[in-house]
């Protein structure tokens, strides 16, 4: 049983996302731990991307940052090898298909797995296209994830569902990633629907930036990712005492702070 099987047998998912690079590749591995610390199980590390059409404008602003500091995939890759020393909590690669497809050439998928990777998640590659990909995953043993959307179909929520591994993010909403006030309507019912068709568990995302949030949405879904609420603070400047606290607001179960 891998790392990502073994988080869901156990608890819901909280997943977290950070954009590597962002306030400085130090910090980011800082944040991680942060994260974990605080309750997150399952790590998104982003890839900064030029333009991360799948991102609202916080997202967007730290992979701007990012890049500017001069951060790559393969840096992204040395501080996951470094956060993979540290703890045995899933890491999932978050990408636009760029950068991987750049990065092949220098065998990326298996140097993802050497630096302690577990799935990735490319934002923009539909399944049609993603054979290769799916190919190279497998052979590297890496989960290829991907995502469904409220637009997504039943029958092709089911080939997606089949194609990947480690879990299905359900961007639960239309538009780009953001810190919103409530889960959209519907909900509820579209969610009841996708477990029906899927076999792997389904971790809702877009949007999700509350407690109250994140147990409504354990209602129905296997976990939740909280991205923008955790990179705003970041780029606001909190310590990592302060990002720690954040995280266990919201983490579904209490968790001890040092």
């Amino acid at each position: 049983m891998n790392r990502i099987e073994k988080t869901f047998k156990q608890d819901p998912a909280f997943v977290g996302y950070i954009t590597a690079g962002h306030k400085g590749l130090d910090y980011s591995l800082k944040a991680a731990l942060a994260l974990i610390d605080g309750g997150v199980n399952i790590l998104e590390i982003g890839v900064p991307f030029s333009d991360p059409v799948a991102d609202g404008p916080v997202i967007q602003n730290s992979s701007s940052h990012s890049l500017r500091n001069g951060t790559n995939i393969f840096n992204v890759l040395e501080l996951i090898k470094n956060i993979r020393s540290r703890t045995e909590a899933p890491i999932i690669l978050f990408s636009y298909f760029n950068p991987i497809l750049q990065a092949d050439k220098k065998d990326i998928y298996h140097l993802a797995k050497e630096s302690g990777v577990d799935g990735i998640l490319i934002v923009d590659l539909p399944l049609e296209e993603s054979e290769l990909h799916i190919k190279k995953c497998k052979d590297s043993s890496i989960a290829p994830i991907f995502i469904i959307a409220p637009s997504t179909e039943t029958e092709r929520i089911k080939l997606i569902d089949k194609s990947g591994s480690g879990f299905l993010y359900y961007a639960c909403r239309s538009g780009t990633t953001g810190m919103r006030n409530s889960l959209p309507l519907g909900f509820a019912q579209k969610m009841e629907h996708i477990k029906k068709e899927t076999r792997l568990p389904v971790v809702a995302g877009f949007g999700i930036s509350t407690k109250d949030d994140a147990r409504e949405v354990l209602k129905y879904a296997d976990g939740f990712v909280i991205g923008s609420f955790f990179v705003n603070a970041m780029e606001n400047g909190v310590s990592h005492e302060e990002l720690k606290k954040l995280a266990k607001g919201i983490a579904p179960r209490p968790t001890i702070i040092d």
